[in-house]
């Protein structure tokens, strides 16, 4: 189903409970990407800084670290212990080698202002987080299908 199998999906998102779901559903439509998974914003700059400064140490080309390492997209939940989504979406666009990455938002806030910020900010996309089992299936597959099988990413140098 999935044509970019090899390329990780970066999850960010504290609730066990709505990473299980997200996990269960995307294993039932067949994604295959890796997923990986931060709980919090520390762990994401973490996750995407190391990865590239042990691309660095090891004498790589930082051009390769993007396709390479980088994840093909980012969910990202907005409230989130210590460093929150809001800021996380702002300093990932504001660096010059991850303003790339699609950001899309995924939250159960459905706040004008928010939605409003996290475009202003440079999210690509905004979910908001159905309570409603169907309709959570139907956004979950509806991400799928765009972001991990129909969207082309620009190609980096």
């Amino acid at each position: 189903m999935t044509k970019k199998l090899h390329e990780p999906l970066l999850v960010v998102e504290d609730s066990n409970e709505d990473f299980r779901m997200l996990q269960r559903l995307m294993r039932r439509m067949c994604v295959q990407n890796p997923i990986h998974r931060c709980t919090n914003g520390d762990e994401v700059l973490e996750f995407l800084y190391q990865q590239r400064s042990d691309a660095y140490s090891k004498g790589e080309d930082l051009r390769n670290f993007p396709v390479a390492l980088r994840p093909s997209v980012i969910l990202l939940d907005l409230n989130l212990p210590g460093i929150d989504g809001r800021d996380i979406l702002d300093r990932l666009k504001q660096d010059k080698s991850l303003k790339e990455i699609p950001i899309v938002v995924f939250t159960t806030s459905s706040n004008p202002k928010d939605i409003e910020l996290c475009y202003q900010k440079g999210a690509n996309g905004y979910l908001v987080k159905p309570m409603d089992a169907q309709e959570l299936k139907k956004t979950i597959q509806a991400f799928v299908d765009y972001w991990l099988e129909a969207n082309m990413p620009p190609v980096l140098d």
